[in-house]
């Protein structure tokens, strides 16, 4: 039974990373007088993710990501937004030290507006307000073992946030880069 239980624990791996990541979103195309979303993009967004893997390949991500500094909504109100999901997850090696990661899932986006005043008298103040809304997830990354368990990680995130109305588009793509540490591998 020992036998058994130790092959398992070692087809099992569990994947811990940090890195920095930035949004980018369709700016508005149409000219009009009107109120118009911005793009949801730029800043830098601190990024971090748990993953574990079986000895199928397949496992599951968790990650989230949020903007380290305020962002200024139409030049008037700042926001923070944060990214978050979890997935289904599919490792597969490309070479001794590559292995690509595939994944889908769902998750959303909350969006922090925070308030510039207008407090009153035994109402206090109102600091912030959030919209959250529901995410749709795909990504890949690609691995480099870069020094026995310690890998980099380019990545490319795609999310589709439907009824996203504070934003221009419901389209989101996140990249960036982690470094990590692989256990049980």
């Amino acid at each position: 039974m020992l036998a058994c239980l130790g092959s398992f624990a070692s087809a099992q791996q569990i994947d811990f990373a940090v890195g920095g990541s930035t949004l980018w979103s369709p700016e508005p195309l149409t000219a009009s007088e009107a109120f118009l979303p911005p793009a949801l993009k730029g800043g830098i967004y601190a990024t971090s993710s748990l993953q574990y893997l079986g000895e199928n390949h397949f496992g599951l991500n968790i990650q989230g990501a949020a903007r380290v500094k305020e962002g200024l909504y139409n030049g008037f109100q700042f926001y923070r937004p944060f990214q978050y999901d979890v997935n289904g997850v599919y490792a597969r090696r490309m070479a001794p030290k590559v292995r690509t990661d595939f994944m889908a899932g769902a998750g959303g986006q909350t969006v922090v507006f925070y308030s510039t005043g207008s407090c009153t008298f035994g109402n206090g103040c109102r600091t912030l307000v959030n919209s959250t809304h529901f995410a749709v997830h795909i990504g890949v990354g690609v691995r480099y073992y870069f020094w026995k368990t310690y890998f980099a990680r380019p990545e490319a995130h795609y999310y589709f946030v439907p009824g996203n109305d504070q934003f221009h588009s419901d389209n989101v793509f996140r990249v960036g880069v982690s470094i990590g540490h692989t256990f049980g591998r």
